[in-house]
């Protein structure tokens, strides 16, 4: 349901009304069915447990009528029978206490469960405390790189070797389950991998956690608020002034839409931002990004949710914001990463292809096929993109070659 409501304006452009419609139907039968199920079990379980008892009392009653004994028994019956119900009502509460307990031990086992899930603490090996201006250049190295989600599962990466240089746009492409994602959560160490990764010659795991991840900027493709005041969500630990968060908002052209609500930075943001529209959250992120001002910034499909005026002016933000930043860009669209000085080629954890655009496209190999797959007229629009960037690289690395010389 909240996931229908939140994609309503979707559903209604694709005419999927009947669609869902149908899809609910079905839920709500599978769940009518359980429950319906449940309501049936406790009545059954309730008849024969009060059968049960009407045959202890009948057989309690019948035993003084065959029994041979003379004399006014009506005492000893009454109080047999009296004692008999009590007995019967309290077995028919334990009963059913018991019942109740096995059915909400389903929640306690789950709240076991998640107490017993290992926390993330720094482990003795992660000691070092960085300079605050660590890292200067951002270059990042992946040496032998392995990760796998769980002992029992395959690896996810594998071997994994490549150089990101200072300042470098990387984009990073590849089918559903290439390990495009996991790639960032290996950066982040979000899961245990074998191998080292370095950050200016310095092994990320001998680095706190907190102190690693305060120094890397994301971007994820859902943005994330929380349920504060609007200046919380871009300055969380209230080390900037609000003149550094009202530029930040300048730049992402929200300034405007800030400076017209009754509390400003103040504002309440509900929970994930829904009084926020889908673009306007991924701007806000955006905003907290370039408040940080971290040597690298990771962008984890952030323009796949949103419209393409806001993709353009995140697109144009982060080449003016970022431009002497290390930046990792995870996309479906190619167009947002063409422009890159280098494209990643994942496949099935895999590096298969690790170069500037346009070399890709000349080798005619994984990343032209994914070109090819996008249209004659968007490969084509691709293909000539990939081919001025490549002519403006060339062009600027001799004349820097030439100043170098006469100097």
């Amino acid at each position: 349901m909240n996931s229908s409501l939140q994609g309503l304006a979707t559903i209604r452009a694709f005419t999927e009304q009947e669609t869902l419609k149908n899809v609910f139907d079905n839920l709500q039968d599978i769940h009518s069915s359980a429950w319906f199920m449940f309501l049936a079990s406790s009545h059954t379980f309730g008849f024969f447990l009060d059968t049960i008892c009407v045959v202890y009392i009948c057989v309690v009653t019948f035993s003084f009528i065959l029994s041979e004994r003379t004399g006014s028994i009506g005492s000893d019956v009454g109080l047999a029978i009296t004692q008999a119900l009590a007995m019967t009502e309290i077995l028919q509460w334990g009963m059913r206490q018991w019942c109740e307990v096995e059915n909400q031990m389903t929640s306690v086992e789950r709240i076991v469960e998640y107490t017993q899930i290992d926390n993330e603490t720094d482990h003795q090996t992660r000691l070092s405390i960085p300079d605050k201006t660590w890292p200067e250049a951002g270059v990042i190295e992946f040496k032998q790189i392995k990760m796998r989600y769980d002992k029992s599962l395959p690896y996810v990466l594998n071997n994994l070797n490549f150089t990101i240089n200072q300042d470098e746009k990387i984009g990073i492409v590849g089918r559903t389950g290439a390990g495009k994602s996991s790639i960032i959560s290996a950066l982040f160490q979000l899961v245990s991998t074998e191998g080292e990764i370095l950050i200016d010659n310095l092994n990320i795991e001998t680095i706190l956690f907190q102190n690693l991840r305060s120094k890397i900027s994301i971007i994820p493709q859902e943005p994330v608020l929380f349920s504060d005041t609007l200046r919380k969500n871009l300055d969380p630990f209230n080390n900037y002034d609000d003149a550094v968060l009202w530029n930040a908002l300048e730049e992402v052209e929200l300034k405007g839409v800030v400076s017209d609500l009754p509390d400003g930075l103040l504002t309440k943001m509900s929970e994930g931002g829904s009084n926020f529209s889908v673009g306007q959250r991924q701007l806000v992120c955006l905003a907290r990004a370039i408040i940080r001002r971290n040597k690298i910034l990771v962008m984890d499909e952030a323009t796949a949710n949103v419209d393409p005026k806001t993709d353009s002016l995140i697109q144009t933000t982060i080449r003016r914001k970022f431009n002497t930043c290390t930046v990792l860009t995870i996309a479906h669209r190619l167009h947002t990463i063409i422009d890159s000085d280098k494209v990643l080629v994942m496949d099935a954890g895999t590096v298969k292809e690790f170069d500037h655009p346009y070399v890709l496209l000349k080798n005619k190999c994984v990343f032209y096929e994914m070109v090819q797959q996008t249209g004659t007229a968007m490969a084509e629009n691709l293909h000539q993109i990939a081919k001025n960037v490549s002519t403006i690289v060339k062009s600027t690395s001799f004349y820097l070659y030439l100043c170098f010389r006469h100097t």
